[in-house]
């Protein structure tokens, strides 16, 4: 049975609302398993924990494993509402994940087709599929009403860099 990345990109959804909601860059991840079963979830966190690596993916990518006790995500999906960086792109490359599942391309800073093509680099030992698009406009309009509620504070904000997002 197809798996309904819809459904998928709506369950990272629903987390990057969190992230929103906390104050935090809202990215939204969901790492999936073979049969299609949710093994994680996770949001943007790197405010709260004081750790820059505290990406949505990398949280999600860290359960999946202490969960399935191993480091290795073979066959798994990772669903993520924008394009991952290079550090998360390179975290699946490492665990083996075997397709990216994104909602907006990030511009400034995506590695799985963007700025980058970290996925599909035929230099390293690992590569994943990527499919790119999924419920674009909804992942792309919470990032800006993200930022435009930040910039429209007046001043900047204390607790990191407000990038503007196109």
């Amino acid at each position: 049975m197809p798996l309904d990345l819809y459904h998928l990109m709506g369950q990272a959804l629903l987390e990057a609302e969190k992230a929103y909601l906390e104050g935090e860059v809202p990215v939204g991840a969901v790492l999936v398993d073979p049969d299609g079963r949710i093994l994680s979830r996770a949001h943007n966190q790197p405010i709260q924990r004081c750790d820059p690596t505290a990406h949505a993916e990398i949280l999600a990518i860290r359960k999946a494993c202490r969960i399935k006790q191993n480091y290795r995500l073979n066959r798994c999906l990772l669903v993520a509402t924008i394009e991952p960086c290079p550090m998360c792109v390179g975290t699946a490359i490492h665990t083996r994940v075997a397709k990216l599942v994104f909602g907006a391309h990030d511009i400034k800073g995506g590695a799985a087709g963007s700025l980058y093509d970290i996925p599909r680099d035929h230099r390293l030992n690992h590569r994943m599929e990527v499919i790119s698009g999924v419920m674009a406009d909804e992942c792309r309009a919470l990032m800006r009403a993200f930022f435009q509620a930040r910039r429209g504070k007046g001043s900047k904000p204390d607790k990191g860099e407000v990038p503007k997002w196109p």
